[in-house]
């Protein structure tokens, strides 16, 4: 397969409704893209600014400040503590690392690449672009042999499935069993909000409660976009198994995939202050707090969305009927099938627009429903 025969962005099907809803009296409600609008923290910034001066390229490997800054968060904030820098890496966003991974790995036509079933779509996207067979399956039982990789995505992007010390621990043996590198996309798991994760900490695949001992064949991917509102800096990373950490660091150097110098820097003091992070989930609560009762009070059900950026929701209808009943609010959603084929009911909506514009589109819902 080659990039031409990939399906056209998605999200061009979504353009009449937003022409639609941008005709409402009152202007659009955008919740349909999780892309952050809240400023992004000074201190940031700031450590931004204080790297400009890069006349030399970057380390692909990442700085030792960075590498040590990821080490220490995760130990601090996701109860891993026996990692090294030789078990972390920076990536140019987790978009890229989660495409190119099939590729980085050295996967191929025959192998299985699994994803979840309700799934942000560049996990599948990564396996086709190398001739990868994706299959999507949640429960470890269901993961064939043969499978190279398979990815979980905890909290889940559309549908906010978290998943607890036990289910990871059963993901790691099944993957064991048969072989396959286990990547887990964790970038919502500051975003806790319904049942454990109201108080716990969302577990990490890394966790010494999964690993037993052992972070062979294991990955953690990791963004700042959404906790720090750094979406527009490009800055991830992964961690894990060390010899996988190796082999990509080696594929990455010779491809170039190193983090801009000044984004580096600002991405080891974003990971080095807690008090953005809660502020800013505390904003996310705001707007959730608003629009989930008022997507109820509108006929919509609230499906998972125990974690994450979003409401995943449902009418009992066609996800597009959905997308025209809001739009005609002048509320625009993302629509369910974008993120597969078990999905053909569900509206996905992000937290990311300004608190006045969610709440103006909680006030027209909560009107719709009298």
């Amino acid at each position: 397969m080659s990039v031409h025969d990939l399906a056209d962005y998605p999200w061009d099907a979504v353009v009449p409704f937003r022409e639609r809803a941008a005709q409402h009296p009152d202007g659009l409600v955008d919740l349909s893209v999780g892309s952050p609008v809240d400023p992004t923290p000074e201190l940031i910034r700031r450590a931004l600014a204080e790297a400009t001066d890069a006349h030399a390229y970057p380390q692909t490997v990442g700085t030792p400040s960075l590498r040590e800054a990821i080490v220490d968060w995760y130990a601090r904030r996701r109860g891993v503590s026996d990692l090294t820098v030789d078990n972390v890496l920076p990536t140019i966003g987790s978009k890229e690392l989660v495409a190119l991974l099939p590729t980085l790995l050295g996967l191929g036509e025959g192998d299985i690449v699994v994803h979840p079933r309700v799934a942000y779509p560049t996990y599948e996207v990564g396996a086709r672009v190398v001739g990868a067979t994706p299959l999507p399956a949640d429960d470890p039982a269901d993961w064939p042999e043969g499978a190279k990789l398979i990815w979980i995505n905890t909290p889940g992007n559309p549908d906010g499935r978290t998943w607890t010390v036990d289910e990871l621990e059963k993901a790691v043996r099944r993957a064991r069993e048969i072989g396959a590198v286990l990547a887990s996309d964790e970038c919502y798991a500051e975003l806790g909000w319904d049942g454990p994760w109201a108080t716990d900490r969302v577990p990490s695949i890394l966790d010494p409660r999964v690993t037993g001992g052992s972070r062979a064949n294991l990955l953690s991917v990791y963004s700042l976009s959404k906790q720090s509102n750094l979406a527009g800096y490009r800055a991830a990373f992964l961690a894990g198994c060390a010899r996988i950490v190796g082999d990509l660091l080696t594929a990455r150097k010779h491809l170039g995939l190193m983090p801009p110098a000044p984004v580096q820097h600002a991405m080891a003091v974003a990971l080095g202050d807690d008090e953005h992070v809660a502020a800013q989930k505390e904003l996310y609560r705001e707007r959730r707090d608003a629009l989930r009762p008022a997507l109820e009070a509108a006929g919509f059900r609230i499906d998972g969305s125990e974690a994450g950026l979003y409401l995943w929701a449902t009418a009992g209808e066609d996800a597009w009927v959905s997308m025209g009943r809001m739009a005609d609010l002048g509320i625009l959603a993302g629509p369910g099938p974008f993120y597969g084929a078990h999905s053909g009911q569900h509206v996905r909506l992000a937290l990311t627009a300004p608190t006045e514009r969610v709440l103006a589109g909680a006030q027209r819902l909560r009107s719709a429903s009298l």
